[in-house]
């Protein structure tokens, strides 16, 4: 068996890895990779490898890192199935075809820039048509139920814990009278997260390929990050501004919503409306209420008890159209208000912010990374001349970050997730993770015992 690291390899994005087992090509996701234009654009649109020989394809979750570029699959030949779980196959129709859709905006965009410039226009990435077009492929299959995905391999999907649907894969093999078990994290989540259940550690691996996000450091306990944000609303609505929260659409978003509703319930803050205006975020969240497979014990006791879905309560308003999302920026009593995008770069997000950042009783809440040179980089790091749609605006709007909320396991539950097989396992391969992140964590795992921990480069190749 070979294995080829195409992508998510010493980096955080385009995560794909190809298999070659018993004369066929198994690909460990599609997913986009992110970065620099024009770098991006000829990345994703070349495959290091033929998509029409491509004999199988296996999805660990959602995330357009890991599923985004698979339009690009499919146009380009691939005719097989994409095996992934029930909620991650629903929830990445849904994501691909918002992608779709931002791929033709952007394109537009960039080919104004490029006309100024006297460039021939590009096409886009690929398109919402295209998108559509990988629903036919999908294979939805049950965590914990072994399937047959070529002749010699059996994949079992665990629950990774990381997002709504998100899976371990473990592969056994078997191959030249010979069985051993792979076993692909995706991406690790943690422990103690609102609505989904734990992450389920590697059994029995011979070979584990896991993330390294953030093997460099722990993160802040969920209990801490829901302390932070319950005084951050207290003392803005005592106030009577509004908090307004850049949240990514998928987990994210509804992680807010159920700590919000917590502390409603619980009379920890007032109850004040809670307005999440994203219509991916409103989407994915009706997918949520429809997975109940995915949640923790705590939740479903929760739906029992108050008879409604996880995410629909009285005091959430999800806004769908443009006339309910401007008619938010009318209503002057307290109120928490939930956009999209994550990083504030686009979207409804910049029309609650142009709307609100002046005013200081309220608050922008920042509760993820931000990446350098983003608007939401620029809020996080407290600039008082903000531009939005191109209008300067003087912040007057108090800045508050919360840390604790991240979805992927830090460096403590990584080792011990790695640890679950040291006594077995013979290869450690460290992938979606950038030097700082893999690099303490190879160290940490050598210094354990591991037989061998592998750090690969990009389109390196490893037999097995």
């Amino acid at each position: 068996m070979k294995i080829k690291f195409h992508g998510a390899a010493r980096t955080v994005t385009g995560s794909m890895h190809l298999l070659e087992i018993n004369g066929s090509r198994i690909l460990l996701e599609c997913g986009l990779f992110q970065g620099k234009r024009n770098e991006t654009y000829e990345r994703n649109r070349h495959f290091p490898f033929d998509p029409s020989k491509i004999d199988a394809v296996l999805l660990s979750n959602a995330h357009i890192d890991h599923s985004g570029n698979l339009p690009n699959l499919v146009k380009q030949g691939y005719a097989g199935k994409i095996t992934a779980t029930r909620a991650t196959t629903h929830l990445v129709k849904l994501m691909l075809r918002d992608s779709g859709h931002i791929q033709e905006i952007d394109i537009v965009y960039a080919n104004k820039k490029r006309a100024k410039k006297g460039l021939p226009p590009m096409e886009p990435l690929y398109t919402l048509e295209d998108a559509e077009k990988v629903a036919s492929h999908f294979n939805s299959v049950e965590y914990d139920t072994p399937v047959e995905i070529i002749e010699g391999v059996r994949a079992t999907f665990m629950d990774a814990g990381h997002i709504l649907g998100s899976a371990g894969i473990a592969l056994d093999i078997t191959e030249a009278n010979r069985k051993f078990r792979v076993w692909f994290s995706g991406d690790i989540g943690r422990r103690d997260l609102p609505i989904l259940r734990d992450p389920v550690f590697p059994m029995n691996t011979d070979y584990l390929i896991m993330e390294s996000t953030y093997g460099d450091k722990g993160h802040r306990s969920p209990e801490m990050a829901y302390q932070e944000l319950r005084e951050v609303v207290q003392k803005t609505v005592a106030r009577g501004g509004k908090v307004i929260i850049p949240a990514f659409a998928v987990g994210r978003s509804q992680e807010l919503a159920v700590y919000l509703h917590q502390m409603i319930e619980q009379g920890e803050i007032p109850s004040v409306p809670i307005y999440v205006d994203s219509p991916l975020a409103i989407n994915a969240s009706q997918i949520f209420n429809e997975h109940p497979e995915c949640m923790d014990a705590e939740t479903l006791a929760d739906i029992r008890k108050r008879g409604h879905a996880a995410l629909d309560f009285k005091e959430i308003t999800y806004t769908r159209s443009v006339e309910e999302s401007k008619a938010i920026n009318e209503y002057r009593e307290p109120a928490v208000i939930i956009s999209a995008s994550g990083m504030a770069e686009a979207g409804r997000i910049l029309h609650h912010l142009r709307n609100n950042i002046e005013n200081p009783r309220n608050t922008i809440l920042i509760v993820g990374w931000q990446a350098p040179h983003t608007l939401g980089r620029r809020l996080a790091d407290r600039e008082t001349k903000i531009k939005i749609f191109g209008e300067k605006f003087i912040r007057k709007a108090e800045v508050e970050t919360i840390g604790g909320l991240s979805a992927h396991a830090g460096r403590e539950l990584l080792v011990e997730y790695a640890s679950a097989v040291k006594d077995q396992v013979q290869k450690v391969f460290l992938v979606h993770g950038e030097e700082r992140g893999a690099l303490p964590l190879k160290k940490e795992l050598d210094m354990k015992g591991f037989k061998e921990v592998i750090y690969p480069e990009a389109q390196s190749t490893f037999e097995i």
